[in-house]
């Protein structure tokens, strides 16, 4: 690339920077995407893989995955490793949030600025930028409540009238006139990402700061009973057990799962929540037919600890409308693999927007069928949600959405074994581990991978490893599910989950792992330094008893 230019731009967060560009028009996710140590991109799948960060001008049109990328943000910023300035295509929350809580909290940040479509596009033959100083403007008016004044008043304590001060801002970003009542949380924030985030919490916590709603936590960054049998360093497994305790003493509950809508309290149709965690997010909107943003890391607890989110996006009918109509040929020889591969493919193709998917009509795919492809299409996607024709509750009517005239995407074969071949990057042989549970494995799953295990012994060469919620353990105990497994060879690890664990629960030794969750055949390679293959659960189960994988490809792809 050639050439230098000068930004503008809408200002998020103000500043100056200068600096060589680093430009992609793929989004990017942070967590797993990232380094928060070394601001290198350790996605394998992303055109920037390899590339540094550190003190460059990085743009991209927006983020995609995890709600976790706002806590590498945070990191990055904290640490001196991330770019020195961001520029995207489009208003975005992840990546913006955490810079505005570096801002907010603890007084450090870097200039983020919105390009549109033609100032981003301009960017494609530009290899250094400067961004003029400026400051963020005054936006559009938010209409507050007495309640709310009280809270930015510092009537309710000073974490509230921070977190309020933060909501403000995503909501302002978000084209927001007004804030509303939530019922419910969950929050992503838990997940250890480094100092920063600790201190985040911790400064809440010192504060005061209690939640205002019933608030669940997602799965952690160690199993908290039994991290220091498993041999996790104890730097490590402190911080992140720290980080937990400081959002129970906010009066979370530990329920330490990714997965909140297996518990008793998921949330009803219509339902006002906020819920981080991508998985969580798109199962709840679309799934659920409740209504929540894909609210960051850091904005999940702010908006606990006030009670309060912006009214807009999903939690409005408008937010909610498809604008992608997606087919799906009909398929013989459907396994469980299916599902999150087509997430996966159907994720990359609506990069941001919530797709109609027609042609599953007859395929009937159930709970844990949805929950799989919502997981790995929250991977790809940076949506909210999706609709899938005559399954999900809002697209059950013929007419739902007949109204609307969207552009069409015929979803063939060919893309299909493409994005097998994506998700399978190890090649067809030796497989050390079986890693299942990414997001949490459900008691029906349990059930399912008990049945498929019976009689049957795993290797000596493999291991294989569950992780799930504590709740859905117990019952899984109590149906006498548990007992089996482990005499088949399955360890259960509770409270984390596969894009948090690493050695030594990941084996030094190990090399290939195989796994059925198409989110963790993603994120496996740049978080555990593995090499990933991807199949059905009981192609999973038959590799753990052969200790190896032999690439057969399903019915459906055949």
């Amino acid at each position: 690339m050639t050439g230098a230019a000068r930004i503008c731009g809408d200002v998020v967060v103000g500043g100056e920077a200068s600096g060589p560009l680093v430009y992609s028009t793929v989004p990017l996710s942070f967590w797993g995407g990232v380094d928060p140590e070394t601001g290198r991109v350790i996605d394998q799948h992303h055109p920037l893989k390899g590339r540094s960060l550190t003190g460059c001008v990085l743009a991209v049109p927006t983020s995609r995955g995890s709600c976790s990328g706002s806590g590498v943000v945070l990191e990055l910023v904290l640490n001196g490793c991330g770019p020195s300035a961001i520029l995207l295509e489009r208003p975005e929350a992840i990546i913006s949030l955490g810079v505005i809580v570096a801002e907010e909290m603890f007084g450090q940040s870097i200039p983020v600025r919105i390009l549109g479509p033609d100032g981003f596009a301009a960017l494609c033959n530009v290899d250094h930028v400067s961004l003029e100083p400026a400051h963020k403007k005054q936006g559009a008016q938010i209409a507050l409540s007495d309640h709310d004044r009280a809270i930015e008043a510092g009537e309710h304590g000073e974490a509230a009238r921070i977190a309020m001060q933060i909501v403000l801002r995503l909501a302002a970003l978000e084209g927001a006139r007004e804030l509303l009542d939530v019922t419910q949380a969950h929050i992503d924030g838990c997940i250890y990402t480094g100092p920063g985030g600790l201190a985040f919490a911790e400064r809440l916590k010192e504060l005061g700061g209690k939640v205002a709603v019933p608030t669940t936590l997602n799965a952690i960054s160690v199993d908290q009973r039994r991290w220091r049998e498993q041999g996790v360093d104890e730097a490590f497994g402190s911080a992140a057990s720290r980080l937990a305790d400081a959002y129970v003493a906010m009066g979370a509950q530990p329920s330490f799962t990714c997965a909140p809508y297996v518990l008793q309290t998921a949330p009803k149709r219509d339902e006002q929540i906020v819920w981080a965690e991508s998985n969580a997010v798109v199962y709840a909107n679309s799934v659920l037919g409740a209504r929540t943003m894909k609210y960051p890391d850091y904005l999940d607890i702010c908006i606990a600890l006030t009670g309060r989110a912006p009214k807009a996006g999903c939690h409005l009918d408008s937010g909610r409308q498809p604008q992608l109509h997606v087919q799906v040929p009909e398929l013989k020889g459907l396994d469980d693999s299916f599902y999150p591969l087509l997430g996966y493919l159907i994720g990359s193709i609506a990069t941001d927007e919530i797709p109609l998917i027609e042609g599953l009509e007859r395929a009937m795919p159930s709970s844990d069928d949805l929950k799989a492809f919502g997981a790995a299409f929250a991977t790809s996607s940076a949506a909210p949600m999706f609709h899938v024709a005559g399954v999900t509750p809002e697209a059950m009517e013929p007419a739902a959405f007949a109204a609307l005239s969207l552009k069409t995407v015929q979803i063939t074969i060919d893309d299909l074994r493409a994005a097998w071949d994506e998700l399978n990057g190890a090649a067809i042989g030796p497989v050390d581990l079986v890693s299942l549970g990414n997001p949490h494995f459900s008691l029906s799953e349990i059930a399912a991978l008990a049945k498929i295990c019976e009689d049957r012994k795993t290797a000596a060469t493999s291991s294989i490893i569950v992780t799930c919620g504590r709740a859905v353990l117990d019952e899984a105990i109590a149906a006498g599910h548990v007992a089996e497994l482990e005499s088949f060879g399955v360890s259960f690890v509770t409270d984390t989950c596969w894009c948090m664990i690493g050695e030594p629960i990941i084996p030094p030794a190990a090399r290939v792992i195989m796994t059925n969750s198409g989110k963790y055949a993603h994120y496996g390679p740049g978080l555990s330094g593995r090499d990933m293959r991807f199949g059905s659960l009981a192609d999973c189960v038959e590799a753990a008893v052969t200790g190896e994988c032999r690439g057969h490809l399903p019915g459906y792809l055949s």
